[in-house]
């Protein structure tokens, strides 16, 4: 096709990928039913949709995760059966999953070879990769240390040695399963022109996310499931953030949090002078102060990393502090237990649901009970109510529109966004004097994040106290009534929402002083 453009030739070429009436079903629940869908070749094609939509089940049918219960994949037009990931990686699919799978101890190079290796001779399959590594990283720009061990490396270069493991493997057509969950919004930027630079080699890219300011950004063309449906398909161009997002959810919705002027009260929480030391003797929190006073959104602002974490952490019991500490005048002991917290009216939902929220294989009902086992609804006498607490678990999730409905599911086969709204369920509904709540939206689709951040305005308004902790600076501006930032440990400054905007945040989060910023 002589002379022909590279937008005409993507659109007359046959599909890089085509589903075909895709089914599948765990038990009672149906995931996916009958979709269809093509991706065209050099492109980035968005799929989005609430939590538990489906999108993750369907694109580990595509990788071989899950074999379809009914349909077919086609592979650049060809009839193609993928009964596991090594049949996916064959016909040039990669997949770069949320939750990195990567081993810890190992280099970035032998991370890349893992599975990969040209026979027993490692040195040779190392001296090979090396050398390709070297001009992957050349030719996209993923800068990453082939000799650096992987836990010591931030979650940004992580994701880049998963890109690169996909790469090295001839991918040809990448999947990313909600690439930046876990990124700040600096490593958000890199990786979209990285991913830029991949479609102008004409690599296609499936990009699952819920996030619809990346969407309109970086998208060619998005496809909306809701309830394990197709609902659309429309080029990027041709939509507006309120259109998908009224797609995704089936009603509309507000992009933006409706809430009154705060009517702030007394202080609740108090901090002097709060220094933590890491495990390793580094500072992490540098003598901050700070005041949360009943009533009102306390956000902090921050690249993850500087401190936020820790400040979370000793104010919800999990790790020890020195400084003054006081909960409604009372003084408290900046090395108590999560108990002793709770016990003065603190409920805290941490930056990690997976690690430090839930235990993943337990049930729903067990879940709700963590930290709360003796709260008298759950007793009876000397032992535990089950039945009560299961009650307890259904009525909440109705509440908070847990999907599915089911208290004796296991945490781990809920969607990310319903994990959250599990442990949000069990924190808000203590009706605390004081909520820590670390990035409360982290991986949770557009319905999922305004009911939360509806919750935690209405506890606000019943006059509870809260800190929140969040990379997001959207949520932070537009969720808080005073904004502190964090930069090396340290309170760079404090801002109120209408008087400063994320260039000004940005500044403050990179290390300037409040007077230069």
């Amino acid at each position: 096709m002589t002379g022909a453009t590279l937008s005409e030739r993507r659109e007359t070429a046959a599909p890089a990928i085509e589903l075909k009436g895709i089914s599948k079903a765990f038990g009672p629940v149906q995931a996916n039913r009958d979709i269809s869908i093509r991706v065209m070749p050099g492109t980035i094609h968005g799929i989005i949709g609430e939590n538990g939509a489906g999108k993750s089940t369907l694109m580990s049918i595509l990788y071989g995760f899950y074999k379809a219960d009914r349909g077919e994949i086609f592979i650049k037009g060809r009839k193609t059966e993928i009964p596991d990931s090594q049949a996916a990686i064959s016909a040039g699919i990669g997949m770069v999953f949320q939750h990195f799978k990567l081993v810890e101890n190992f280099t970035v190079l032998e991370n890349i070879i893992l599975g990969a290796e040209d026979g027993a001779l490692l040195n040779r399959s190392m001296a090979k990769a090396r050398t390709e590594l070297v001009q992957l990283e050349r030719e996209y720009g993923l800068n990453v240390d082939p000799d650096a061990v992987i836990e010591e490396i931030g979650v940004g270069k992580q994701q880049r040695v998963e890109i690169l493991k996909a790469l090295y493997r001839r991918a040809e057509i990448l999947i990313l399963d909600e690439p930046t969950g876990v990124l700040t919004p600096a490593e958000a930027d890199q990786l979209f022109r990285v991913l830029g630079r991949l479609r102008a080699e004409g690599k296609t890219i499936i990009l699952i996310t819920h996030k619809l300011r990346e969407i309109m950004e970086i998208t060619d063309t998005v496809s909306v499931m809701r309830r394990g449906e197709m609902t659309a398909t429309v080029k990027t161009a041709e939509t507006s953030p309120e259109q998908l997002a009224e797609l995704m959810v089936g009603r509309k919705v507000l992009l933006r949090v409706d809430k009154a002027p705060a009517k702030p009260g007394a202080p609740v929480l108090e901090v002097e002078n709060l220094r933590v030391v890491d495990e390793a003797g580094v500072e992490r929190v540098k003598g901050i102060s700070l005041n949360v006073r009943a009533g009102e959104i306390l956000g902090i602002a921050g690249v993850a990393g500087n401190g936020q974490s820790e400040l979370l952490e000793v104010l919800g019991g999990m790790r020890s502090g020195r400084g003054v500490l006081r909960m409604r005048g009372q003084v408290m002991d900046p090395g108590a237990d999560g108990k002793a917290r709770r016990a003065m009216g603190i409920a805290h939902v941490p930056e990690d649901r997976q690690r430090e929220g839930l235990i993943m294989g337990f049930h729903a009902w067990e879940n709700v009970a963590f930290g709360y086992h003796d709260d008298a609804r759950y007793r009876s006498g000397m032992f535990m109510n089950n039945r009560a607490l299961r009650e307890d678990t259904a009525a909440k999730m109705e509440r908070f529109d847990v999907r599915p409905p089911d208290p004796w599911l296991a945490a781990k086969n809920f969607s990310g966004g319903n994990q959250q709204k599990i442990v949000v369920a069990r924190e808000i509904e203590q009706n605390p004097a004081l909520l820590l709540v670390g990035q409360p939206t982290r991986g949770v689709d557009i319905g999922a994040i305004e009911f939360i951040h509806k919750q935690i305005v209405a506890l606000r308004d019943a006059g509870a106290a809260v800190l929140l902790v969040s990379v997001e600076l959207d949520e932070i501006l537009s969720l808080s009534d005073r904004i502190a930032v964090m930069f090396d440990g340290r309170i760079m400054g404090e801002r109120l929402p209408g008087q400063t905007d994320e260039t000004e945040l940005g500044l403050l989060m990179a290390g300037m002083s409040e007077a230069a910023a």
